[in-house]
This record gives C-alpha cells, structure tokens and sequence, in this order.
C-alpha cells in the first residue's frame, strides 16, 4: 500500500536480488517516460523505494496516482 509521507506518495519493493529489481526499474522507466513523469527512487541491491510527487504542484497529483497505479500493476 502507497502511504503519503511529506506530500509524497511512497512505497518500497522487495525481490530476490539486484537484477529482479533492476528489471522492474527498467520497465517503470518505460511506464514513467509513457506517462511523463519523472519518478524519484532509490535502489539497494534488492529494495527499490519510490518517493512520488510532483514538483510544479508541491505535492502529490492525479498523475502520481496514476504512476503509482501503474507501478503496482507491473509487480
């Protein structure tokens, strides 16, 4: 579940290793450019964490919605 922390919607995910998580790092990037948006995110080894917003609004809109939606469908 997508919590709202500091007007951003963020979520962790978790694989079995680095390439698991790189290969879904690589199909958001597709989703994002599809969208565009320009998702922050932070991968480690096998935890990828997305920090949503966006930046011209100062907060979270229909469009980080949408993103996240679409992330949480590829997973």
């Amino acid at each position: 579940m997508w919590e709202e922390i500091d007007n951003q919607l963020v979520k962790t995910f978790t694989f079995n290793d680095f390439d698991e998580a790189w290969a879904f790092m690589e199909q958001v990037a597709e989703l994002a450019k599809k969208l565009d948006h320009h998702p922050r995110w932070i991968n480690d080894y096998n935890m990828v964490k997305f920090e949503l917003s966006t930046h011209s609004a100062n907060g979270i809109t229909d469009k980080d919605r949408q993103l996240a939606t679409a992330i949480d469908n590829l997973f």
